[in-house]
């Protein structure tokens, strides 16, 4: 019989990240025939029940030490402090590691579990998700792995991430159609009434900018673009405001903020853009205006980039008088 270990780390977590999987994964086990069925365990460093929240208790069903193999090892998220609840988890990863090496088992991160997946040193190199609140902190964390932001699942040779939150969810349903089959995973997105093949968050994804670096001009600018957006700005005017020359203002914006100045730009007039078309009953073409394009094919274009939906598609989405329209 095959095996899934679903982790249950201790310290800080979100339980919901935990039992969703495992109810979805015993749905589609229920669902199999019996020849096809998985074991499925909640692993922990012991099996003393671990509290999340002061409220919610989890039991663990095995520990480390009991799992000689495992297909997949599903890599719940932490929270709080992620340098703490690292160390907190560090036998954890070690084992990861020694059963992905030496058994060649699948590893699946979910949400910021990407952090324990990254420690392993196993995806240095490869592409890997994570929420998109956790995008800035992971690349200074992990410069060596190939963050890929807008994604809410990433598959790199068994490796796999997720983006996070509740899209776990989403996520869980590719692993059951990648283990159980599709026709499976279809069953439980109907009976669980979760949305089928949705991959991308970008649509989720608020800027705030990257300010949590200490590169004072750079902040400068950033702060200069915020605040003057609709202006038609250059890298040349941008540099001559930090007395920076261009070439040296262009390398350590992009070091600090992980956006050229030119992305940067883009997406504080995409989240203006979003915002507009959140609350107001205006058109798109008053949004585009007010934002600084004049060109709506190419609004267009970047709003999509940065959003994952057309503008129209977005102002239906999330206005609410648009919505009952």
């Amino acid at each position: 019989m095959k095996h899934i270990s679903i982790i249950v780390p201790v310290g800080s977590s979100i339980v919901d990240t935990i039992i969703a999987p495992f109810n979805l994964l015993n749905m589609a086990n229920r669902r199999c025939k019996e020849s096809n069925q998985f074991k499925i365990d909640l692993v922990g460093l012991t099996k003393n029940p671990v509290m999340y929240q002061g409220l919610f208790g989890i039991q663990p069903t095995a520990t480390i030490d009991e799992i000689d193999r495992t297909d997949l090892i599903i890599i719940s998220p932490i929270s709080g402090d992620l340098d703490f609840e690292i160390k907190n988890n560090i036998e954890f990863i070690y084992w990861m590691k020694k059963h992905r090496i030496e058994h060649g088992s699948e590893l699946a991160s979910l949400c910021k579990g990407a952090f324990l997946l990254a420690e392993t040193g196993l995806v240095n190199g490869k592409h890997c998700a994570t929420h998109w609140t956790a995008h800035d902190q992971f690349k200074q964390r992990y410069p060596k792995v190939k963050l890929i932001p807008e994604r809410i699942i990433c598959e790199d040779n068994g490796i796999y991430s997720s983006g996070g939150a509740y899209s776990i969810l989403n996520f869980t349903l590719y692993l059951i159609e990648r283990y159980f089959g599709r026709e499976i995973a279809i069953w439980c997105s109907k009976v669980a009434e979760i949305e089928f093949d949705r991959r991308s968050q970008n649509e989720f994804i608020i800027f705030n900018g990257q300010k949590n670096h200490t590169d004072h001009p750079i902040q400068e600018a950033q702060e200069y673009i915020e605040k003057n957006f609709q202006e038609k700005l250059t890298v040349n005017q941008l540099a001559l405001k930090t007395h920076l020359n261009p070439r040296s203002f262009l390398r350590r914006f992009k070091r600090a903020t992980f956006n050229t100045p030119l992305e940067y730009i883009q997406r504080v007039k995409v989240e203006a853009a979003k915002r507009q078309l959140e609350s107001t009953s205006k058109t798109i073409l008053e949004v585009m205006y007010h934002i600084g394009y004049n060109d709506e094919k190419a609004f267009r274009k970047i709003f999509r980039k940065y959003s994952g939906l057309s503008p129209q598609e977005y102002q239906l989405k999330y206005n609410r008088e648009m919505a009952f329209v």
